[in-house]
């Protein structure tokens, strides 16, 4: 597991970023319009925060299928004696 902390930035031209760190490029990239921005007066910040959230939750769970779909292949291949 890498120990590289994830940031959640927000640059001077409103977009807020996911990354790994300063010299990556971003992973994820959110933009609110004016009116967005309004509505949530001001915390559209924490609402960032809870979509980078989710969307990780859901990128994990993704990734841990398709490792237990992989391992569940490499099984149905595999001979095992039995005697």
């Amino acid at each position: 597991m890498s120990k590289e902390f994830l940031e959640i930035i927000e640059l001077p031209d409103g977009r807020i970023i996911l990354r790994r760190s300063e010299e990556e490029p971003p992973m994820v990239t959110l933009t609110f319009s004016k009116e967005a921005r309004e509505f949530l007066k001001g915390k559209y910040i924490d609402v960032a925060k809870s979509m980078f959230h989710a969307g990780l939750q859901t990128a994990g769970q993704l990734a841990a299928e398709d490792f237990v779909e992989e391992d569940e292949d490499l099984a149905d291949t595999e001979q095992h004696t039995l005697h």
